[in-house]
């Protein structure tokens, strides 16, 4: 199987993709997730639901009203200007942001369900022996909800790589810039170039099959660890 530069250069430019996706979302679903997982607020139904609207929003819908906001007219768009960066669209960092609320969910989830599962007992306990807040995040959220942790990551990183409508729509087909492996692929077959389509795709089944592999192999070892006091 043999990949042109344009295919390598997708190739590379989607790793780098998931890979700043993957640590934004990290960054920015964990709060989040913890606040779900904690609030008792009317607010939870609502804020859970907009998380979650990417699970069942058609990708182009979602990419139709980013563009909207980041372009020239749009309140996001008038501030990049102002800010002197630009629009967004059509680059890098617009596939960035676009990526991070389409696959939030995947990464929001996972991370809820694990601090939502260790209950008040952990918390208040390191309460108790004086741990302050972000003691008790790093020494007993983190540990104890490591295996959530790990499948968001993962989950969140093979999202990303496995886009296609809302790249397409924020950032179209530019090589080197915005040109990912999912419309690769779609370029490959509308050039009825289909043996470069089939190496390409055969590609992005074998990781998919990969992660959902190691994920399966992941979270059943952890089931294991905590069965037989593997659990902090």
């Amino acid at each position: 199987m043999t990949f042109s530069d344009a295919d390598l250069a997708a190739i590379w430019l989607t790793l780098k993709l998931a890979t700043t996706v993957t640590a934004l979302l990290l960054v920015l679903g964990t709060p989040i997730a913890w606040w779900l997982a904690r609030t008792r607020s009317r607010w939870k139904g609502p804020v859970g639901a907009v998380v979650a609207l990417p699970l069942v929003l058609p990708p182009t819908v979602l990419g139709f009203y980013l563009l909207l906001v980041m372009g020239p007219n749009g309140w996001v768009g008038q501030l990049t200007q102002a800010l002197g960066l630009g629009l967004l669209p059509f680059t890098f960092w617009g596939l960035v942001v676009a990526s991070v609320f389409y696959s939030l969910p995947f990464v929001v989830q996972p991370i809820h369900n694990a601090i939502e599962a260790l209950g008040e007992r952990p918390l208040e306990t390191a309460a108790t022996l004086r741990a302050g807040p972000w003691d008790r995040f790093f020494t007993v959220v983190l540990p104890m909800a490591r295996p959530g942790f790990i499948t968001a990551a993962i989950l969140g990183f093979a999202h990303t790589v496995g886009e296609f409508g809302v790249v397409l729509m924020i950032g179209g087909n530019i090589p080197g810039e915005t040109r990912v492996v999912s419309v690769q692929i779609y370029d490959h077959v509308e050039a009825l170039a289909y043996g470069q389509a089939h190496g390409l795709s055969a590609l992005m089944v074998a990781f998919s099959f990969l992660v959902l592999l190691g994920l399966y192999g992941f979270q059943r070892n952890a089931r294991f660890g905590m069965t037989f006091g593997g659990r902090p």
